[in-house]
């Protein structure tokens, strides 16, 4: 796994002018009596204006309205008038000031987290929602604190030093990477990944010179971002983790570890079906890692791993494109992708491969699809099981799809290799489309690796 400009000041220290006393208010929310369905409509679309003029219509006053949110009258004229509010603290202090949860205006979970919104509220949408908003909100400087992940596994603590030095920071980094060589061989480990990464964030309490607490800040939030894609891996809720690694990786004011949990973030989501969202995600991590982008983050522009993160976003986004059926753009991404890239490890060419391997089977170029899953194939080394296994699974199906005499052959290795790994993302998502592909084989042979094949991908 791989893993350094926010935009202007946060919005936080803005003043705002408000609105003159009027009448009493009363105390119940004015949202009482709307239109439910149009409502929850405006609500779930972020539609500020719409909500005013339901309001509007039920006979609560401008001025009212700027009372309970916070706004000067001529603020709230304007967005009734259709001027979009993308702020995040002012939609949270709207939701406030309105009476309703931030989390049904798709703010932040905050205080308003699922164990406090009434059932049934937070749905995936919402989650999705709430990564991208704390992406967003750590690049303005806005990220809030976040429920604790919800993996739990008894484990030592490390001792608490007495003061913080760079010895501890690389301490943090010698075990994400440790952790990261596990995964890359089984597969999965959310629990050991997201074990450490609670164990060291007490030492984020420790005293220490700024430069030191910022870069242990920058190594957690790598580390999170790590145990988030385990998660993914095992088929189990990471967004805690990738709330919390945003939040350190703004914390230490470093655009690297930004870009790196909006990768991670956003792979995640374009490998579950929702390449939208990831591609929203990728493009902010993209401008964190944008050489001509003003922030108050530090870029680390001599960082090794820089050129590797940028071409890493690339590929992903390429995904995300060839999903939704837009070959030009993915075509272009690919092609930003090896701009300035030269894979520094076997492991970093083999990965590139397979990627792009699967990009162009979504894009019906089959035959460089297989050129490059071979090439990908003999890239891997043996430390890299689960690169590896994913590579003969594409392999695997290409030669089914084209009847190569080999397809079989490999495709009941693959599976066989599927079942030792503890990933299953692999086994429900990279599988399945080899189990499809042999269902459209004739043959009895075909059909007994399918139904075997299933059962892998069924497995927990």
């Amino acid at each position: 796994m791989d893993r350094d400009h926010a935009l202007p000041t946060s919005s936080a220290g803005r003043s705002v002018e408000h609105a003159a006393p009027d009448a009493q208010l009363p105390t119940a929310s004015p949202l009482d009596e709307l239109d439910r369905d149009g409502l929850s409509a405006a609500l779930a679309a972020r539609d500020v204006s719409t909500i005013y003029r339901l309001l509007q219509r039920a006979g609560v006053s401008q001025r009212q309205i700027g009372q309970r949110t916070g706004q000067s009258q001529s603020e709230v004229c304007e967005i009734l008038k259709g001027r979009q509010v993308r702020d995040v603290w002012i939609l949270e202090r709207i939701a406030d000031g309105l009476g309703i949860s931030r989390a049904r205006l798709g703010v932040s979970f905050g205080q308003d987290g699922p164990e406090t919104v009434a059932a049934g509220e937070v749905d995936e949408e919402m989650k999705r929602r709430a990564v991208l908003a704390a992406t967003v909100t750590a690049a303005l400087g806005q990220a809030e604190a976040v429920p604790g992940a919800p993996i739990e596994l008894p484990l030592p603590p490390p001792p608490l030093p007495s003061r913080l030095s760079m010895s501890h920071v690389h301490a943090v980094r010698a075990v994400t990477e440790q952790l990261a060589s596990l995964a890359r061989y089984y597969g999965g480990q959310a629990a050991l990944v997201g074990a450490a990464a609670r164990a060291y964030t007490p030492w984020m309490d420790v005293p220490a010179p700024e430069p030191i607490k910022a870069q242990l800040a920058a190594a957690l939030a790598d580390l999170y971002s790590d145990a988030g894609w385990a998660c993914y891996d095992e088929g189990v809720d990471g967004a805690g983790y990738f709330l919390r690694a945003l939040r350190l990786a703004e914390q230490a004011a470093d655009a690297y570890s930004l870009g790196y949990a909006a990768w991670a973030a956003g792979a995640t989501l374009v490998r579950t079906g929702h390449p939208n969202h990831a591609l929203k995600l990728i493009q902010l991590g993209q401008l964190h890692l944008g050489t001509s982008f003003r922030s108050k983050s530090t870029l680390r522009t001599n960082d090794p791993g820089l050129p590797s993160l940028r071409a890493l976003l690339n590929r992903t986004g390429a995904i995300a494109y060839a999903v939704l059926g837009g070959p030009q753009e993915a075509d272009r991404s690919l092609a930003a992708a090896h701009d300035g890239w030269e894979p520094r490890t076997a492991f970093d060419r083999a990965s590139a491969e397979v990627m792009t391997a699967g990009i162009q089977r979504d894009l019906g170029r089959l035959e460089a699809a297989e050129q490059f899953a071979t090439s990908a194939l003999r890239s891997y080394g043996e430390h890299h099981r689960r690169g590896r296994t994913l590579a003969e699974l594409l392999l695997a199906e290409l030669y089914v799809r084209t009847g190569d005499s080999h397809g079989l052959t490999l495709a009941h290795q693959a599976i066989q290799n599927v079942s030792t790994l503890q990933s299953v993302a692999v086994r429900r998502q990279r599988l399945l489309p080899l189990a499809t592909t042999l269902e459209t084989r004739s043959g009895s042979d075909s059909q007994e690796l399918a139904r075997i094949a299933h059962q892998v991908a069924a497995q927990v």
